[in-house]
């Protein structure tokens, strides 16, 4: 069964053959990323802490996984469109032009203006026309829309069933590579990597507690989480762009509150804090989003005192010059 045969539209949880049929075609053209357990983090945080490494993929980031399971569906359900539109922020957009290529599919990406100057060229690299629109992501997202009606293009999701399935192959690698950890911290941006985190716990049958980390200057997830119902909040993080959504997505909050034990918000500033001491700790570099697991297991110290906790470091992609003022400071 290829997996874009999969119950795409499902929101009631997938069975571990499902998300083993898409793994094996995200390990196609991903490797697997490695989970360890850092002494020095542990110490810091006073548990045994491991790390998902989804800064070690070919791209830096989780994303990259959504995007092929995702492209490979949309090419054969629409094999006369030859091509996709996305709004991104950085690496959904690496992803799905990373996939584009693989499928011989164009990919056409929208950025918000400002966005970050390393990922664009990076988009760029992997063969993707950009366009930059809008002051922020939800901006670029509406134009992308009208811009895929325009071309015939497919305007591809940022949320989708699909895309939880591909990424929750970095879910199945970390729970199987670890001893079942009691708790694990997931950044949300739009919801696919802590669904998928999800997924891949309730195929296993595990008991690990999932906790979603949003920015406190992008907190329009954990609003709508405590809501029950959809919030949108505008977006002021400087450095928390894989996180940075002003309008969440329905469907992905209807997963969350399935499964999600609650959300942590962090600021801009122990954002910033973490990003120094994984690089002190682990020498890894971590985007905004990727130190946001940290953030928060920090903030809440006393809480996971002697608890196995994993941490997922969704990205590495931030640009040089934001990293040496972080690195700098403090």
């Amino acid at each position: 069964m290829a997996a874009g045969q999969l119950a795409a539209d499902s929101l009631t949880g997938f069975s571990l053959s499902q998300l083993e049929t898409a793994a094996a075609l995200v390990h196609q053209h991903v490797q697997p990323t490695p989970q360890y357990s850092w002494p020095l983090l542990s110490r810091r945080l006073g548990c045994e802490a491991w790390l998902k490494h989804e800064n070690h993929t070919r791209l830096g980031a989780f994303k990259m996984r959504g995007g092929i399971v995702y492209l490979e569906a949309m090419r054969r359900q629409n094999p006369g469109a030859g091509g996709l539109v996305a709004a991104t922020r950085g690496n959904h957009g690496q992803s799905l032009a990373f996939a584009a290529r693989q499928f011989g599919w164009k990919a056409v990406i929208v950025a918000p203006h400002g966005n970050s100057e390393e990922k664009n060229a990076a988009m760029q690299a992997l063969g993707a026309e950009l366009l930059l629109h809008g002051k922020d992501f939800q901006e670029a997202l509406e134009y992308s829309a009208e811009l895929a009606m325009e071309r015939g293009l497919v305007a591809a999701a940022s949320f989708d069933p699909l895309l939880v399935l591909g990424v929750s192959s970095y879910a199945l690698e970390m729970f199987r590579g670890m001893p079942e950890p009691d708790l694990v911290y997931v950044p949300v941006g739009m919801g696919s990597g802590i669904c998928g985190v999800m997924a891949a716990r309730d195929a296993l049958g595990l008991k690990t507690a999932v906790v979603g980390v949003v920015s406190k200057a992008a907190p329009a997830y954990a609003m709508s989480f405590r809501a029950r119902m959809p919030v949108a909040y505008p977006v002021t993080t400087r450095i928390a762009d894989g996180m940075a959504c002003r309008k969440p997505d329905e469907r992905a909050l209807e997963m969350m509150w399935r499964g999600v034990e609650r959300m942590v918000e962090v600021s801009d500033e122990e954002i910033e804090a973490a990003m120094r001491a994984l690089f002190s700790d682990t020498h890894n570099t971590a985007e905004g989003a990727g130190a946001a697991a940290l953030a928060a297991a920090t903030r809440e110290q006393s809480r996971i005192a002697g608890k196995r906790v994993a941490l997922v470091l969704s990205g590495g992609n931030v640009d040089r010059t934001v990293f040496a003022r972080v690195l700098g400071a403090g």
